[in-house]
């Protein structure tokens, strides 16, 4: 995130803040305690009961990047069928989790051949909001169900995205926007350690083997590099502290790329916890006045809404919208919310430069629209099988560090962040100058 968008972000924050001392009943200096006392303890809760889960997630993917080969993917997503929709969406599965890595490997995907529903449609849509980060925080902060429509609306909007692109959307503006795509520059190639596309003309480390040139982000990568295990099974990687080394690398690009992010998401479910009064919650979601549908529906609309104007994606979208449920939005309507986070305005900024004006315009359109109509279905599916959690289920509580399974988790998993750290910085199995590079997204 650069700072005109923390700009935004600490004004949406004041603007919060403003709300609170402008609606609440209690004095104003009452007021600002308990809800600094409040926002720091929701805070710190959300942070706790989710850091073991957040460890784990990026490690597993991680491993994922580190220990298996995607040279081939845009081969399997040239076409737009339910082969290349489901290999779109397994790729996307076991890809980052960050937005911004995820459009723009979805780009090159296309770029290199793939179909705009395989790839821009399913791959991009997965990456973000189907990894397993974002499910293990779901799981914990909002619960088994919110999980279970979280995957199924997953697949369901991905269908309505390759919809779109097959029979919505021109032949000639998909085209005209992989034209965009190829006149954006040279063809890149992946750096085999890393996985990041550089393009060849411009990078500064590469290497020759058996009359093959590899090309490198950073020295890091190319000394890192061992042709001979550029083909061993993940079995021997997982066995290898070389195969370690790399997982530990790739997780830790992972954190650089998310971590403010997930501290932002955890600050504003803090902010929102605190500073505003439960009267504004209940004037805002006063109830099915209309009838039940009208309400889910614009509910919905307002939810995905929220999601555009909070600037915030992916994993750091999922303690936000455990406020928003506590507090009355709909079941249906936080989903909405959380598969909005790829229509924040820089990555509708980011599609406007990558595909042009008019290729960016109805991408965000479907976007919106898939979003705002798989949370209704998916509310109405899962108020019928009776299965749509309380609000008091949320996990927004004090923070109370006991003796319990959930100290044990954290714990460990804080052993096991100290030692993939240690991995990551060692110069024991790789020169760890140049690593900071890898935080960056190549485009």
């Amino acid at each position: 995130m650069d700072r005109r968008e923390y700009a935004i972000l600490a004004l949406i924050a004041l603007a919060t803040v403003g709300i609170g001392v402008f609606t609440t009943s209690k004095p104003l200096a009452t007021f600002f305690v308990e809800s600094t006392r409040q926002f720091l303890s929701t805070t710190a809760a959300m942070a706790w009961i989710t850091w073991w889960a957040l460890v784990i997630g990026f490690a597993i993917a991680g491993g994922v990047e580190a220990w298996t080969s995607n040279q081939k993917v845009a081969d399997l997503l040239d076409g737009h069928g339910a082969r290349e929709i489901g290999y779109g969406s397994l790729f996307g599965f076991v890809s980052s989790s960050c937005s911004y890595s995820a459009i723009a490997t979805a780009k090159n995907l296309f770029k290199k051949g793939g179909s705009a529903a395989a790839t821009i449609g399913a791959f991009m849509f997965a990456s973000t909001n189907l990894v397993i980060e974002i499910g293990a925080v779901i799981w914990i902060l909002l619960g088994w169900q919110f999980l279970l429509a979280d995957i199924i609306g997953g697949f369901m909007l991905i269908g309505l995205m390759a919809l779109g692109f097959v029979y919505v959307v021109p032949d000639d503006v998909v085209e005209q926007a992989r034209q965009n795509v190829l006149d954006d520059g040279a063809p890149t190639v992946q750096d085999p350690v890393c996985g990041m596309e550089v393009n060849p003309e411009e990078a500064d480390y590469s290497t020759e083997h058996d009359g093959q040139t590899y090309y490198f982000c950073s020295q890091s990568c190319k000394e890192s590099f061992d042709p001979e295990e550029a083909n061993t099974t993940i079995r021997e990687q997982a066995t290898s502290l070389s195969g370690w080394k790399a997982l530990a690398d790739k997780q830790w690009k992972e954190w650089g790329m998310l971590w403010d992010e997930i501290a932002i998401g955890f600050i504003f479910a803090g902010l929102i916890a605190g500073f505003i009064p439960e009267q504004v919650w209940t004037s805002v979601f006063s109830g099915a006045t209309f009838g039940l549908p009208v309400y889910v529906f614009w509910t919905a609309v307002l939810g995905a809404i929220i999601g555009v104007a909070t600037f915030v994606c992916s994993v750091g979208n999922v303690p936000f919208a455990a406020v928003l449920f506590s507090n009355g939005l709909p079941f249906g309507s936080v989903l909405s919310y959380i598969y909005a986070d790829l229509i924040v305005p820089p990555i509708m900024e980011a599609y406007r430069e990558y595909y042009g004006t008019k290729f960016a315009a109805i991408l965000s359109g479907m976007i919106f629209i898939s979003a705002v109509l798989t949370g209704f279905v998916i509310h109405f599916l899962f108020l019928g099988a009776g299965v749509i959690p309380p609000a008091s289920s949320v996990q927004i509580a004090e923070v109370k560090i006991e003796m319990n399974y959930k100290m044990v988790l954290n714990v460990l998993a804080t052993v096991f962040f100290l030692f993939l750290y240690w991995l990551h910085r060692s110069e024991s199995v790789g020169d760890e100058s140049g690593h900071d590079e890898h935080t960056q997204t190549a485009d």
